[in-house]
C-alpha cells in the first residue's frame, strides 16, 4: 500500500472501520500498522477512537461471543481462546461469556451433538464416536460435556 494519510485522513478511514463492525484493539493496530502510520500516530488515533466510542473492547468481547456462539455454534472454550488470541483482558472474557444463556448452551450442544452424529456415516462405533467427539471439542465445548453426550448417544 503506497498511500500515506494524514491525521485526519487517517482518523476518519479507522472511525468508519469501526463503525462499520466492532473491532479489538489488535485489528486497529493492525490497520494502522497496514497503513504505515508511526507509533506515535497509531496511539494518537486509538486514543481518539476510545474517547469517541468507536472502540470498546467489552462491547467487541459480546458482540463476538454473541455471534460466534449464536451462529457457529463454539462453545465457551473456543470463545475463550480466540478472545485470548485477540487481547482481549480476562475480565472482559468472563464479561462476554456470562451473555450466553445457560439453558440456551446446553440446548445448542446436544443439538449440534445430535445433528452432527447423524451426518457421521461410519459403521464403527469407535470410530464413529472419536470422530464426534473430535468435532466438539475442535468447536470448543467443555471435555466432560462431549464425553458424557457422546457415551449417551453411542452407547
Amino acid at each position: 500500500m503506497n498511500n500515506s494519510y494524514t491525521l485526519e485522513e487517517a482518523i476518519k478511514k479507522l472511525e468508519h472501520y469501526c463503525a462499520y463492525q466492532e473491532r479489538c484493539h489488535k485489528e486497529v493496530t493492525q490497520k494502522l500498522i497496514q497503513m504505515q502510520m508511526i507509533p506515535e500516530v497509531r496511539d494518537h488515533i486509538v486514543v481518539h477512537l476510545l474517547e469517541h466510542n468507536f472502540l470498546n473492547e467489552e462491547r467487541y468481547a459480546k458482540a463476538f461471543v454473541s455471534g460466534k456462539f449464536n451462529i457457529k455454534k463454539w462453545g465457551k472454550q473456543r470463545l475463550k481462546l480466540e478472545l485470548k488470541r485477540k487481547d482481549i483482558s480476562s475480565y472482559n472474557i468472563s464479561a462476554a461469556l456470562k451473555i450466553i444463556d445457560e439453558v440456551d448452551y446446553y440446548r445448542t450442544f446436544n443439538q449440534l451433538a445430535e445433528k452432527k452424529l447423524e451426518s457421521i456415516k461410519e459403521p464403527n462405533k469407535f470410530k464413529k464416536k472419536k470422530k464426534l467427539i473430535d468435532y466438539l471439542l475442535y468447536r470448543g465445548w467443555e471435555t466432560h460435556l462431549v464425553y458424557d453426550k457422546v457415551n449417551e448417544l453411542i452407547p
